[in-house]
C-alpha cells in the first residue's frame, strides 16, 4: 500500500500507523496464555486508541482471552473496550 493511504488513515483516525505496525509486530510471537502479556497488549491498544480501560474491563478482557480462548487481535480488544 502506498504512503498516502496510511496518511489518510492517520488523519481520519488520529492513530499513528507506526504504533499500529509496532503493536502488530509485537503480537506475532506473543504468548496469549500469559496474563502479563495479555494485560500489556490491552494497555497498549488502549493507549493507541486513546480509550482508557478501567480495571474491571481489563480483567474481563484478560479472562476472555486466557480462559475462554478468544482470539486476540486489535478488533476484538477494540470492540470490548468500546462496550463499556
Amino acid at each position: 500500500m502506498d504512503n498516502g493511504f496510511f496518511k489518510n488513515v492517520e488523519k481520519k483516525t488520529g492513530v499513528n500507523m507506526k504504533d499500529i505496525f509496532d503493536l502488530a509486530n509485537s503480537l506475532q510471537n506473543a504468548n496469549f496464555k500469559d496474563e502479563k502479556t495479555v494485560r500489556n497488549v490491552i494497555r497498549r491498544v488502549s493507549q493507541i486508541a486513546n480509550k482508557p480501560v478501567d480495571k474491571a474491563t481489563e480483567d474481563k478482557i484478560v479472562q476472555s482471552i486466557i480462559n475462554d480462548g478468544k482470539q486476540l487481535d486489535f478488533n476484538t480488544i477494540s470492540k470490548m473496550i468500546n462496550k463499556k
